[in-house]
């Protein structure tokens, strides 16, 4: 008997040992993972005073976890039954090419969502392309992380307009795209990242001279009199299991001397939206995280009440809900962000446009407002 028992535990061995080798030469090997920081890298992050110990900050104390345990967490997500987490059919989608953008004035304030949070918007006659995940599977192994509604984008990559600067919130797979990054990259004249994130862009082919990266309150003038502005975020990064906050994550200030746009990237609510509202607001639109959430991530993930009390903190004449309307990566219902997101709104008084994917919003026009969701 023991014979029998000895050589499985050897096969076991074996098999947990191939894992193991796997796992190793899948965090080298997959490019999808990012680049790596040098001591002089990590050396120059701690000059920005939110870098410590390796890892970055936020302005205030911040939890990951808020209650129970990640592993609980996920057993939830996995297990447990959420009613309508995702839609019974495709959502609605407006086809675009890089002509029908091109119809524009120096002028014009314009933005269209593609879904989650991937947004273009047009300023002072120039485009960006904000955390841009225009993929269909997510990350390096499709088939752990969610699925799009939608089999297909409003936008190719390759049927984007040439991009001014393309601007990353954070390097999660949802937000910092890989497979998008690596087909837009000669048609993007400036990449615009927090701290750490170039290191992910430079492995990926994308030449050293587009890379910028700012630090909170750091900006870049790009033609146009167009002004990007890098704000505080409270929330976390990392694209795998050893490299958790490794890099920085940002909001981010569109402005020109006579328009302004506001982008929250993730984050929970903190009070840096209202030093944000206070130094650079009123905003002409604001587009804000609305969606996956839970409470036992309230530090890092705005409910959408959160929401829209962060578009009045930041002085916005126009709210737009994002993070939604692509994958469910939290417990509720697909459409629930947006419909409590819109009643907030409404009972705050605070003007809000829900558009269909790829459905342009031109400010100074009717703003798109159908509730299609329901």
């Amino acid at each position: 008997m023991r014979k029998p028992l000895k050589t499985a535990g050897r096969i076991i061995g074996s098999l947990l040992l191939l894992l193991l080798l796997a796992g190793v030469a899948f965090a080298n090997l997959s490019p999808e993972l990012g680049g790596k920081h040098t001591k002089a890298d990590k050396a120059r992050y701690a000059r920005s005073g939110h870098y410590q110990d390796g890892e970055f900050k936020n302005l205030v104390p911040t939890e990951t976890m808020t209650g129970g345990s990640t592993l609980g967490v996920l057993w939830r997500f996995i297990f447990s039954k959420t009613p309508h987490a995702e839609p019974d059919a495709p959502l609605p989608l407006h086809p675009l090419d890089s002509l029908g953008l091109a119809r524009k004035t120096a002028e014009t304030v314009r933005v269209t969502w593609f879904g989650h949070s991937a947004s273009l918007v047009e300023l002072a006659g120039q485009n960006l392309l904000l955390d841009p995940m225009l993929s269909v599977d997510m990350g390096p192994l499709s088939w752990v992380t969610p699925k799009r509604y939608n089999p297909m984008v409003a936008i190719a990559p390759e049927q984007l307009p040439r991009i001014a600067a393309v601007l990353i919130s954070h390097d999660h797979y949802d937000h910092l795209d890989y497979q998008t990054i690596r087909r837009i990259k000669d048609k993007t004249a400036h990449f615009v990242v927090p701290l750490g994130v170039g290191a992910h862009l430079r492995r990926w082919g994308v030449a050293e001279g587009k890379i910028h990266e700012l630090d909170w309150n750091d900006s870049l003038q790009l033609p146009g009199g167009l002004t990007v502005v890098s704000q505080p975020a409270r929330h976390f990064s990392g694209r795998g299991l050893t490299n958790r906050n490794s890099t920085s994550w940002s909001s981010w200030v569109m402005k020109t001397a006579t328009r302004r746009v506001f982008y929250s990237g993730d984050g929970g609510y903190g009070p840096h939206f209202q030093a944000i509202g206070q130094k650079y607001g009123p905003f002409d639109l604001a587009l804000m995280e609305c969606g996956q959430y839970d409470q036992n991530w309230s530090q890092i993930h705005m409910m959408p009440e959160q929401s829209v009390q962060a578009a009045l903190d930041v002085r916005a004449r126009t709210y737009m809900p994002v993070h939604w309307g692509a994958f469910t990566e939290a417990h509720h219902a697909w459409n629930e962000p947006v419909t409590r997101a819109w009643a907030e709104a409404q009972r705050r008084q605070l003007p809000i446009t829900t558009p269909e994917l790829g459905q342009p919003v031109t400010l100074g026009y009717p703003l798109p407002q159908l509730r299609w969701w329901q």
